[in-house]
């Protein structure tokens, strides 16, 4: 099944069979990106269409990537559900330290399975966002540039995307395996007391996602169905 997965994957992905000349040609003219990744307080690594990578400060990009685009994303990536966010915000209201930087970072709705002898991660598939609607318009507000998750956000979580030029990412429901084979490292850094929803710190490589919010206030769960009623399909 996830052989399956990953050849549907790939066939909407844009060939890369190409001489040099046109792949310089291609890259020119590009207008969005295959690759948003946001290591807190560093770099992030932009995969163009046709396999050129390149290193950027992440917020001069965040704004290339448009709803409805597919990205792979490399780098790192913090877990945290609706507990951790709790936390997260009740550290705030004292004025204690988060577990991680907030500036450029990136969350993952999810709690990991365990892991098996052998595996970095356990099934990773995405938890539904909206339940940390009411949570996350304050922490994009103090930095946070990348969500990923499943289904739809609210308007507040929506204004809060295009006010910080941050994204809304959607990993595949129900293919968590896929998701973990994109995860290289993990660590637990916080509230392990939480078991799966403890935070972790993980490297993640080429994770498959679509982009749903952007921050030019695109949202593909209005413009999808909006554009299939006007394809003739």
């Amino acid at each position: 099944m996830l052989d399956g997965i990953m050849e549907f994957w790939n066939a909407l992905r844009p060939k890369v069979e190409q001489t040099a000349d046109e792949r310089t040609a291609n890259c020119l003219r590009v207008d969005r990106f295959d690759v948003v990744s946001a290591p807190s307080g560093g770099k992030i690594s932009v995969r163009q269409p046709y396999g050129r990578t390149i290193s950027i400060p992440y917020c001069e990009e965040v704004a290339g990537a448009k709803a409805g685009d597919t990205v792979l994303l490399s780098g790192v990536v913090y877990t945290a559900r609706d507990q951790a966010h709790k936390r997260m915000l009740e550290a705030l209201d004292k004025g204690e330290k988060l577990p991680f930087d907030l500036e450029g970072s990136a969350i993952y709705y999810v709690g990991p399975t365990p892991e098996r002898p052998g595996e970095v991660i356990g099934s990773a598939g995405p938890t539904t966002s909206g339940r940390m609607d009411a949570m996350s318009p304050r922490l994009l507000d103090l930095g946070n540039k990348v969500m990923i998750g499943k289904g739809k956000r609210d308007a507040a979580v929506k204004e809060a995307v295009r006010r910080n030029g941050a994204v809304y990412l959607a990993a595949l429901g129900g293919a968590g395996a896929l998701m973990a084979k994109s995860v290289k490292t993990l660590e637990v850094i916080a509230w392990p007391d939480l078991g799966c929803e403890a935070v972790r710190r993980l490297t993640v490589e080429d994770m498959p996602l679509t982009v749903i919010l952007d921050a030019h206030g695109g949202d593909l769960y209005e413009s999808g169905p909006e554009a299939y009623k006007t394809s003739g399909c």
